[in-house]
């Protein structure tokens, strides 16, 4: 799809119109300038006319702050790579000096700019929009973000000023999302695997904070990479910003198929790692354990195997997972993980016909059925079924359902996965009564 990105100095409401467009609250916005850091994407459509907006940073010329820094950059890669700029001014403060430095970069590009003055919801202010024709990037657009005036005359013109293109299904698309606490290396691991510095990294624990999504096609592959702000203990998260960086976090793993686990192996599996291991089982998706930071880690012959037993005792029940040791910042194993992702993503498709599924799995129960029940009374297994869910769920019909314990129930999930691959993946099995 054709792409529009919002530019603009901090705190002009470039995210408010963002949200605004893609008809969702995916950007978090706050009286705060400089909360947008990374480059935010979405969906928008009008009149059946459907194109992506990136958000970005407030543009800031000449600072040497780390991350507004960071954030001009963010900008000018997102001018670079977009259709059509939405150039976003304020109308209650005028002509800011950053102001004319953006208008001044956006005069030297050959792609169409629309200049759209946000705040303009009473008639003094359309009065005051006017004094941006002095910016000289020709017609103003006069909205208000917040409450959606003038956003329809906008988007009348943005679609007619798009190159042709045709909307895109991505509904059978991989959507895999890396997730882990702060500053263990996801947003260096999504660079890596983009080639490109598409999300700010600096050593500072929180840089992300929304969850950014990326559409890769390379290495062979063709999926959606969502990079997440660190998941802190809630008692540590303490300003809305980071609250709401969180959420975004957790919605991102909610909606996705499969999710890399980030880990620091030098400090390695800690609680909050497998709270995220929980939300992750509890929501049915796919998992592969990434330690990161493998470089930095004392070795001897014997350090790997020992260091994967440890994750697994602690994974425990579900240690069916592929982990890797990767040292993103040397490049080791990156695109290992990446493929361990996508096997796990057909796995969690995998659907096994009934009478494959009888002919294999009652064999098994035979020769070691359930233990009697407290009344003396046996179990006894006749039917097993995989469900029509669009993860991997299978219902045993038996005579006494209740009955079964959870260690038998242990039992034959590990039967499942020997027989056949769902590594990685979470099973849910239930007992029913014939």
């Amino acid at each position: 799809m054709s792409i529009v990105a919002i530019v603009g100095r901090p705190n002009v409401g470039k995210s408010t119109l963002f949200n605004r467009l893609v008809q969702s609250r995916q950007a978090i916005v706050e009286e705060t300038a400089g909360v947008t850091r990374d480059r935010h994407y979405g969906s928008s459509d009008w009149n059946g006319r459907a194109f992506s907006v990136i958000d970005t940073g407030g543009y800031v010329h000449g600072s040497e702050d780390i991350f507004e820094a960071e954030i001009r950059k963010q900008a000018e890669l997102a001018i670079e790579e977009s259709d059509l700029i939405l150039f976003v001014v304020d109308a209650i403060s005028g002509i800011h000096p950053l102001d004319e430095d953006v208008a001044g970069l956006l005069r030297k590009t050959p792609k169409p700019v629309m200049l759209v003055v946000n705040k303009s919801d009473n008639t003094a202010r359309l009065q005051d929009a006017q004094e941006f024709y002095a910016l000289g990037l020709g017609e103003i657009y006069p909205v208000s973000a917040i409450n959606g005036s003038g956003t329809g005359e906008m988007l009348d013109k943005l679609v007619e000023l798009l190159p042709p293109g045709e909307p895109e299904d991505l509904s059978e698309v991989p959507r895999i999302t890396v997730a882990g606490r702060p500053n263990v290396g996801k947003s260096s691991l999504v660079n890596t695997l983009l080639g490109t510095e598409r999300n700010i990294v600096t050593p500072i624990a929180g840089t992300t904070r929304d969850a950014i999504d990326a559409r890769i096609k390379s290495f062979g592959m063709d999926f959606i990479l969502v990079d997440t702000a660190g998941i802190r203990r809630k008692t540590k998260v303490t300003e809305n910003i980071e609250f709401y960086s969180v959420m975004r976090s957790i919605r991102a793993i909610e909606s996705s198929d499969v999710v890399i686990l980030m880990i620091d192996a030098t400090a390695g599996l800690e609680s909050q790692d497998l709270n995220i291991l929980r939300l992750v089982v509890k929501n049915r998706k796919g998992l592969v354990l990434v330690a990161n930071k493998w470089d930095l880690v004392e070795k001897d012959t014997n350090t790997l195997k020992q260091y994967e037993k440890q994750l697994r005792e602690r994974l425990a029940p579900f240690t069916d997972v592929p982990i890797i040791f990767t040292s993103v910042t040397e490049k080791q194993r990156v695109l290992k993980a990446l493929q361990e992702a996508l096997r796990v993503y057909e796995n969690r498709k995998r659907r096994i016909a009934t009478a494959e599924l009888n002919d294999v799995m009652l064999p098994i129960i035979e020769a070691a059925p359930p233990p009697a029940t407290g009344r003396g009374q046996y179990i006894k297994i006749k039917y097993v079924t995989q469900l029509k869910t669009p993860t991997p769920q299978f219902a045993f019909f038996c005579n006494y359902p209740r009955e079964v314990k959870e260690s038998y129930k242990r039992y034959i999930e590990n039967k499942l996965r020997e027989k056949w691959d769902f590594c990685g993946v979470p099973l849910e099995i239930y007992f029913r009564e014939k």
